[in-house]
């Protein structure tokens, strides 16, 4: 009996207990994420709202709130958390010109994330690179080469990296309303794009005009799209570091903008604040700061040493710790954080969501559309079948794995270089050597010259790795702190080509890996073709044998333009827009912004025209005609650009438009682009806001931003 009543006492004190955590608001799924968040704010205290405040988010057990650490990257496929797909590079993923595609693969690479945090939670795993909020994409302008970190944007051109940058937030995030697949974070805000060296204490000098038409925009995009979170630059502006810069992120982000996910500092930059920016005294001013300014969360733990001192001295109240924090609770309500993980639609993906033999082919896939022909003499390319018995693949990137990852990368067992693919993908009965070829300083001794001259073509692969163009630190043999001094080649892989050049009489074929715009002339010279390969990811050297052997078109197109040298620009730490990217460059290039030869011939005919005036409410339409006039089926990329009024202070141009298609060997395809006429409005410094001006317009279709096909005028009234 009294076993009895023990067992029955047990049973009440369990019920009474799993019924007390039912009722409580915040843990109830069948609630709104707002009502579940205001709820558990009125629980906790002030000390524990601080402990929720930094990316090493602490445990409330009281609370049934377990450690979370908010870091997490997948810039272009889950980085550094083990076995993951590893897609091309973002600024190869730019150059497909293929929103479509990247939402692809942003679904495939939160498919692995939510994978990984399955299994990370399974095992009670709650650390670095095994969580849900992913702080990528990297959004900024990549307005100066010799900056190291634009291998990881989106390229020159802010409407590109608008449109590029909004398909990657969708895969990730997913299309369930009101859930987050993954949380992705818009990075990093604002005007950031070098110099590497003095990130942590630089001033970028930006007009109100430049900031608007230029670094804001795609930022401004992405937000009205819908993406989580916002991560705020190491670097001030106009004397302000981004991580307090409230006129920035209070009034344009969160109240002219609308932005209500969460915002977080790049890590360590609420340190840079007070010492290195000397801009406030100590971390308990930077924390106010931060908090008044907008921040959510501090990749460091500013917030959490300092919040409550700011409180206690009044520097801000509660109020304000509320405001701040709510919004980290809805990501997490979002996620799907505090309830039942066997409800969330994610939950069965297991061990076969990760780099699967789909994301593999899609890997594969972006890395044939990333790939740019820059030169192709006596179209030398395609290698026609029976025209070749042996190849010598040299050069010191063949074989190289950092030539293929890039930055903020994850691994596998599964990566093919370029020697391999190529050795792959030709007969068995083909002779295929490979040889280094030059080191990384040497000039004057080098190896697979004799080799290449008993061949009958070489594939010589050069360029830059990640150690040499990169962020500060990890681009550890970068001679300028991660960023490069000049877009020279390492000069022993330019003596190479050279003295290949000199013992080779058949056809050379240049493979170029790099991140960024750099000399191709210093190599074209050498070579008889010449293709941009990127850091084309795991699948890099399977797509370039495909290429090489015809079984796709390049297709590729820059989303950079290259230069001839950086004396044709202004200072690195300039950040006036003046003589950069082809929106304001007039002189000379070695390829434009867009460019990218093809292996078939593409014909332009208008089907119908734009109209000849339009009205502020309207959209600009229009349909072309894209013939295959070629030997072999391939993409296109049809460009649109506009050229504005004269007016003062105007772009040049401006990429306002593009689709990619496949067409067949003598097929045609139809391309309808809209063009809304508010796209076109112009910042008013003098009226501080926008302005669209009326006037004559150009509207101009083509196959890169130089080469015009097709024109047609037009007013605004």
């Amino acid at each position: 009996m009294r076993v009895l009543f023990k067992t029955l006492l047990l049973t009440i004190v369990v019920s009474i207990t799993k019924s007390a955590v039912a009722q409580e608001t915040y843990l109830n799924a069948n609630l709104s994420p707002e009502v579940r968040a205001d709820d558990l704010l009125k629980k906790l205290t002030l000390q524990e709202k601080a402990l929720l405040l930094g990316y090493r988010s602490k445990a409330i057990d009281r609370l049934h709130i377990p450690a979370y650490n908010w870091w997490n990257e997948g810039l272009h496929g889950v980085a550094r958390a083990g076995e993951a797909t590893v897609f091309p590079q973002a600024i190869a993923m730019a150059a497909t010109f293929n929103p479509s595609l990247v939402t692809e693969i942003g679904t495939a690479i939160s498919t692995e994330a939510r994978a990984k945090h399955n299994a990370a939670v399974a095992r009670g795993d709650r650390g670095m690179y095994v969580g849900l909020t992913y702080w990528s994409p990297n959004i900024n302008i990549f307005r100066d080469p010799r900056w190291g970190r634009g291998q990881e944007t989106y390229g020159e051109d802010p409407y590109l990296t608008s449109r590029i940058g909004l398909a990657y937030v969708k895969g990730m995030q997913g299309d369930i309303e009101g859930k987050f697949k993954i949380a992705a974070t818009a990075k990093h805000f604002v005007a950031h794009s070098g110099p590497e060296a003095t990130r942590d204490y630089f001033n970028a000098k930006v007009t109100e005009k430049d900031l608007r038409e230029t670094y804001l925009y795609a930022f401004n995009k992405l937000v009205k799209g819908g993406v989580s979170s916002v991560m705020t630059a190491y670097n001030s502006v106009n004397g302000v570091p981004n991580s307090v810069n409230a006129s920035l992120l209070r009034s344009i982000v969160m109240k002219e903008w609308g932005f209500k996910g969460y915002i977080v500092t790049d890590c360590g930059a609420l340190d840079d604040v007070f010492a290195t920016h000397k801009y406030l005294k100590n971390g308990t001013e930077a924390a106010a700061a931060a908090i008044k300014a907008g921040i959510n969360l501090d990749c460091s733990s500013v917030l959490q040493d300092d919040v409550v001192n700011a409180v206690n001295q009044k520097l801000i109240t509660e109020k304000d710790v509320n405001a701040a924090l709510r919004p980290l609770l809805l990501t997490q309500l979002k996620l799907g954080f505090f309830d039942d993980p066997k409800q969330s639609p994610y939950y069965n993906y297991g061990a076969d969501s990760i780099h699967n033999q789909q994301h593999i082919a899609l890997a594969r896939k972006a890395a044939q559309q990333s790939m740019v022909l820059l030169k192709n003499e006596n179209n030398i390319l395609p290698l026609k079948d029976g025209s070749f018995n042996s190849i010598m693949v040299v050069g010191p990137n063949a074989a190289s794995l950092d030539a293929l990852v890039g930055s903020y990368h994850g691994i596998n067992s599964q990566m093919v270089t370029f020697v391999e693919g190529i050795s792959g993908a030709v007969s068995k009965g083909t002779r295929v050597e490979y040889d280094l070829g030059a080191g990384e300083a040497d000039t004057t001794h080098f190896g697979g010259i004799w080799g290449a001259g008993n061949a009958d073509v070489t594939v010589a692969v050069v360029g830059l790795l990640p150690v040499t163009e990169g962020e500060a630190g990890d681009a550890f043999l970068s001679a300028a702190g991660g960023d490069k001094k000049t877009l020279s080649l390492p000069a022993s892989h330019i003596k190479f080509m050279k003295e290949l050049r000199k013992g080779v009489k058949k056809p050379i074929i240049a493979v170029i890996t790099s991140g960024s715009a750099v000399d191709v002339a210093e190599v074209a010279k050498y070579a008889d073709a010449v293709i941009l390969a990127w850091y084309p990811g795991e699948q890099g050297g399977n797509a370039l044998a495909d290429i090489l052997l015809g079984k796709v078109s390049p297709s590729g197109k820059l989303p950079l333009t290259f230069y001839n040298s950086v004396n044709d620009l202004p200072a690195f730490d300039n950040y006036s827009m003046q003589g950069r990217t082809y929106r304001y460059f007039n002189g000379k290039v070695q390829y434009p912004f867009g460019f990218g030869l093809s292996y078939t011939n593409f014909a332009y005919t208008w089907q119908n025209q734009p109209k000849t005036t339009y009205a502020a409410k309207d959209s600009i339409t229009f349909t072309v005609t894209i013939k295959n006039t070629g030997s072999m089926a391939g993409d296109e990329v049809v460009q649109v650009y506009i050229k504005y009024p004269g007016i003062g202070q105007m772009p040049l141009k401006e990429l306002k438009g593009f689709k990619r298609v496949s067409v067949s060997q003598g097929g045609e395809q139809t391309v309808t682009i809209s063009i809304p006429v508010t796209e076109l409005q112009k910042w008013d410094s003098n009226k501080h806001g926008w302005q669209l001006y009326k006037g004559a317009y150009e509207l101009q279709v083509g196959d890169n931003s130089a080469d015009a096909k097709l024109q047609a005028s037009f007013t605004i009234k």
